[in-house]
């Protein structure tokens, strides 16, 4: 009997009927969508936004350094030298000075052996853990990391143990799980939470991770010119950089420009060059990237103790101003000694997606800008309307802010209060 034929799938059939297709539609059509907005002038505390003025409390210039003069001098520098690109790899013609130059002070101001440059933060932790790992071994992750961490996983063949969000006995579960697995055993944290804010409870972390044999990785995207001293970090703030395997960073949050880097010992970053595809395969950053992100580091190293301090500040103040209008603000952790972390990212818990979205536009409308984290980038129901400050918000931006985060949210008289 001949086998019935059956029609081709259609792989571009769940572009068309996916399950939010329906939402998306409805908030293109009220002009409601939250994404893909258009800024017309540099990077600020206040920026021009389609249009009007618009006080900025969702970027993740966190120093305010994108405008700073010597930075734009240093990419300026590197793009006459340079030119506009560099037309290839890393690893084959795509390597200049400024690479080296900059891997160098990264190394110095984290304190590990050595680091590597990658092209954009993403792509070194899919290269780090994608290289590290292979099948065989286990990747323990906190289930709030960042998704480049996720894919880092996947890429690498490696079982996935994921533990509850900031859990430590869900971790140490996972860690007595995995010593059964028998390969490697790697745990990956994020320093600072991108979307909830809070802080890892690294030092539980690192003791259960030593004491299971296993290595730790800490992302420290959101919290390199953000935390500790010398502004090198989480690991920096809890004082166990010399004790941390791997440590990510971004910069294109505090360091005003675009890539990102793995520090750690020198042989393994000497592998990564040579093993790590997502680093291998793909064109090196612009120089003039490599060239503001080399400035923006080297202010951090001589004189970022005041920029690091005036963010924070303006972070407790807006998290102060928040919870005083009754919002619900998410926890940002304890540290060491019990007092409160504080960090440059300040969520608000609104809870319903929909209702998230209203609140974003009337709060768009009003000349706020804020993000707004909707489901899968949070918890099913823990939509969250996320703030970030600068270093360069003046006590004049807050209030005005908190005027009009107090008149809209007034509107909104579901929100969870707190």
């Amino acid at each position: 009997m001949a086998e019935t034929a059956r029609a081709p799938v259609d792989v571009f059939e769940k572009a068309r009927v996916h399950d939010r297709k329906e939402q998306l539609e409805a908030a293109k059509e009220a002009d409601l969508l939250p994404y893909f907005r258009l800024i017309e002038s540099e990077a600020g505390p206040v920026v021009e936004m389609e249009g009007r003025e618009t006080i900025m409390l969702g970027s993740n210039n966190y120093l305010g350094l994108t405008g700073d003069a010597r930075v734009k001098a240093a990419a300026r520098e590197a793009l006459e030298h340079y030119g506009t690109a560099l037309t290839g790899s890393r690893f084959l013609n795509g390597t200049i000075p400024l690479h080296v130059e900059l891997e160098r002070e990264i190394a110095d101001w984290m304190g590990p052996e050595d680091a590597l440059v990658f092209t954009t933060g993403y792509q070194a932790n899919l290269g780090a853990i994608g290289t590290i790992l292979e099948p065989g071994d286990t990747v323990i992750c906190d289930s709030g990391d960042h998704a480049s961490i996720l894919d880092g996983c996947r890429l690498s063949g490696a079982k996935l143990r994921p533990f509850r969000h900031n859990q430590m006995d869900k971790l140490d579960r996972m860690l007595e799980r995995a010593g059964a697995d028998g390969g490697g055993v790697l745990v990956v944290v994020d320093g600072v939470f991108s979307m909830e804010g809070d802080v890892c409870p690294l030092l539980d972390v690192l003791e259960l991770t030593q004491a299971h044999g296993a290595r730790l990785m800490v992302d420290e995207a959101h919290a390199v010119g953000v935390l500790g001293e010398r502004g090198a970090g989480t690991c920096e703030l809890f004082g166990v950089g010399e004790q941390v395997d791997l440590r990510m960073g971004t910069f294109s949050k505090s360091l005003a420009s675009c890539g990102g880097f793995i520090a750690g010992p020198g042989d393994v970053i000497e592998y990564l060059k040579i093993a790590a595809r997502p680093f291998m395969f793909t064109a090196s950053a612009v120089p003039a990237a490599v060239g503001a992100a080399l400035e923006a580091v080297r202010i951090c190293k001589r004189e970022g103790g005041p920029l690091f301090a005036k963010l924070l500040e303006n972070a407790a103040y807006l998290r102060k101003g928040l919870t005083e209008l009754g919002l619900q603000v998410v926890e940002s952790g304890r540290l060491p000694d019990g007092s409160e972390a504080i960090t440059p990212v300040v969520p608000v818990l609104v809870g319903d997606d929909w209702q998230a979205v209203l609140l974003w536009k009337a709060l768009f409308d009003a000349g706020v800008y804020t993000n707004v984290a909707l489901h899968p980038a949070v918890p099913p129901g823990g939509a969250l309307l996320r703030t970030s400050l600068m270093a360069t918000h003046e006590r004049d931006h807050l209030d005005r802010a908190l005027d009009v985060l107090g008149r809209v949210t007034a509107e909104f008289p579901d929100l969870p209060r707190g």
